[in-house]
């Protein structure tokens, strides 16, 4: 490149003197001679310092031609000045401007015409392995689509092909050598570039403009990727580790939910809290925020030391040693442990997320279970008005509403024992917070269908027409913490989740965004079939948020006030000390039976269950 470049400065520097005099130009003048021919003498130290032989040809950008043209120029303007010094005569000024124009297009031109030359190359041979790569196209020809363009074009994994964009002022035009197409001949154009995977390139679109994107490219037989969202991506450099699986966030088809600074602060900044359950799904989503929430410490309460292990040293990485973090073993079922930890700390709230939560589980092992949810939540909630903890936020379930399985039922004696207790006194202001599935969370559907899609299927699903309410982690722990801020007492508040998902179309969806086909009987060449399992033991086609039909707005509008019938103390405790006596004797037709007559609405759906208590 030194030797070429060289070679190249003395032929323009004649080339200028041939233009500018209309012949072609001999030096005679000794001194013209040494100030042509040692050009080279003066460009090339300049060439060095900004970089012109560190650049590697093949990827040479728009950086490397801004520093080629300072750097010409800089020569030119050296070369000039020089000129001028030595006072030669025969040397127009407009040499200099020639000598500037003509430099920087044959030194930049000359690199990226070898540019061209070394991909177009790479790509001849990469065509010819074509059936091992993936033809990917663009949804999307802002900058994130041809900065992504640029990256994957060395790529040893994709092929490039065209770009789709919905801005018509884009359509038909060509970017990187690719052509811009219409979203209307998504069909035509997949089939036509036999694509394999369409990249959504538009990280700054909502949820929803997501979602109807998603929602065109599900008939079609490629795999959905996307860019992480705008605040994930760094300095606006992309790469391809920056691709990831469509979310099923974007599946949801709603815009993430907007939240209230106030409300989200009132009962965690600068307090002390303590989360227990802190170790699972919900608990630890809800220390991740109260730790962005500025407490003045906060309690990790958990009985699984793997699960309060990983939460601890996640959070210590996230923050400064400024907020302390305390990390409990314990269980809820340890009233004196409970008592010990809240007096010591002197806590001002409680967020309890401790639970047992699968619903066949929990059924198998109802008299565990029930410890655990009833009883464990009256022990935290007797050592909350024990130790004066202002505010007690319960985490319920939607299967609380008209329960057909004994997690659902202990959960909403657990509601009860709050509002009797609520209702009891005031010092401590108790408040129930009821919502659906959990995307991600242990116990979701979504990260099961996501290892059978991986593991090549079957993908399995308990009925056809199984419905459930879904929101993601993030968006119910975010609602959690407003609507206990909201509460005045033995509030019940639901969250708005949305329509109900069909898990049926759920799986389907999953399995086509995978670039991958359902096997059935009009597809029996398909990729991935859909089985059906039955319903597990205790489980419903469709899930309720309310119990009655009584509900009331509140200033946030995905979050409402329910008003429900409750048991008085003095009713309830007498039920749940026989209920304790039965658990302690594990005498399962008698805790069903109580179970009933805490909450008439429980109707048992598990014949096998029934089988299995009259066995223990």
């Amino acid at each position: 490149m030194l030797l070429t470049d060289s070679f190249l400065l003395v032929l323009i520097l004649l080339a200028s003197f041939s233009i500018r005099l209309g012949y072609g130009y001999v030096p005679v003048n000794d001194t013209i001679f040494w100030l042509i021919f040692g050009a080279p003498a003066i460009a090339v130290p300049i060439f060095v310092r900004f970089g012109l032989y560190r650049a590697v040809i093949r990827y040479l950008g728009f950086d490397a031609l801004w520093s080629i043209v300072q750097a010409v120029s800089l020569y030119t303007l050296v070369w000039g000045i020089l000129s001028f010094m030595l006072a030669v005569d025969g040397i127009p000024r407009s040499i200099i401007v020639i000598n500037w124009v003509i430099s920087i297009l044959i030194i930049g031109g000359l690199r990226m015409v070898a540019r061209w030359m070394l991909t177009s190359g790479k790509n001849i041979d990469n065509n010819k392995a074509s059936g091992e790569k993936k033809r990917v196209l663009f949804y999307g020809a802002g900058d994130a689509g041809i900065q992504l363009v640029g990256a994957l074009s060395h790529s040893s994994e994709y092929i490039c092909v065209g770009f789709v964009d919905d801005l018509k002022e884009l359509q038909g035009r060509k970017i990187w050598g690719l052509e811009v197409y219409s979203p209307d001949l998504i069909g035509g154009i997949i089939k036509k570039l036999s694509v394999d995977v369409v990249l959504i390139s538009m990280p700054s679109f909502s949820r929803a403009k997501r979602f109807e994107i998603v929602t065109l490219l599900e008939p079609f037989p490629v795999q959905v990727q996307m860019l992480p969202d705008v605040s994930d991506l760094a300095g606006g450099k992309l790469s391809v580790s920056d691709l990831q699986e469509v979310s099923i966030e974007d599946l949801l088809g709603r815009n993430a939910i907007s939240v209230d600074q106030k409300l989200l602060s009132k009962n965690i900044k600068n307090k002390i809290v303590l989360v227990t359950g802190a170790g699972g799904s919900i608990g630890s989503e809800l220390c991740r925020q109260i730790l962005s929430l500025k407490p003045k410490k906060i309690i990790l309460y958990e009985m699984s030391e793997l699960g309060l292990y990983n939460i601890e040293k996640e959070l210590a990485s996230l923050e400064s040693k400024k907020i302390m973090i305390y990390p409990i073993l314990g269980s809820v079922n340890n009233i004196r442990r409970l008592n010990k930890v809240l007096k010591h700390f002197k806590v001002d709230t409680i967020y309890h997320a401790a639970a047992y939560k699968h619903v066949p589980l929990v059924e198998f092992n109802n008299a565990e279970g029930i410890d655990n949810n009833i009883f464990g939540t009256l022990n935290c909630a007797q050592a909350a008005i024990k130790n004066g903890i202002e505010t007690f936020v319960l985490i319920s379930t939607d299967k609380a509403v008209r329960p057909t399985n004994t997690m659902g039922a202990s959960k909403r004696c657990a509601e009860l024992i709050l509002q009797a207790l609520a209702k009891k006194q005031s010092n401590t202001k108790f408040t129930m917070v009821r919502f659906g599935n959990v995307l991600d969370s242990s116990g979701s559907v979504i990260p099961l269908f996501k290892k059978q899609i991986r593991d090549g299927g079957p993908v399995t699903v308990t009925h056809k027409d199984i419905i459930r309410y879904f929101m993601t982690v993030s968006e119910a722990v975010e609602l959690v913490i407003q609507a206990g801020a909201m509460g005045t007492g033995g509030d019940v508040f639901i969250l708005d989740m949305g329509d109900p998902m069909s898990i049926n179309e759920l799986a389907k969806k999953m399995i086509k965004l995978s670039g991958l086909k359902v096997k059935n009987d009009l597809d029996p060449d398909g990729d991935i079939e859909v089985k059906y399992t039955g319903l597990r033991p205790g489980e419903k086609l469709y899930e309720e948020l309310l119990v009655g039909d009584n509900c009331s707005k509140t200033n946030n509008p995905l979050v409402m006030r329910a008003e429900e019938e409750m048991i008085h103390w003095e009713e309830l405790n007498p039920i749940l000390d026989n209920l304790k006596k039965e658990v302690i004797k594990c005498d399962q037709e008698k805790i069903r039976k109580i179970l009933i007559q805490l909450v008439p609405t429980f109707k048992p759906q598990s014949e096998i269950a029934d089988v299995l208590y009259k066995k223990l």
